[in-house]
């Protein structure tokens, strides 16, 4: 689900704009790498938060 919803967040902002996602599935920290590297964006940062995994995302071309 976290890929999803992240996928559909990039359709409204422009390229190179960056999103924040925040995720407590554990398969989001394979998920959303794995994503941005299929669909061209770039993972700026990732971390671990009081149990909540964040992730940075700038919208490719």
């Amino acid at each position: 689900m976290p890929v999803l919803k992240t996928a559909k967040a990039l359709q409204g902002v422009e390229a190179g704009e960056r999103i924040a996602v925040l995720a407590s599935d554990p398969l989001a920290g394979l998920d959303i790498p794995h994503f941005c590297n299929e669909q061209g964006h770039v993972l700026e940062d990732s971390a671990r938060e009081d149990g909540w995994m964040r992730f940075v995302i700038r919208k490719g071309a």
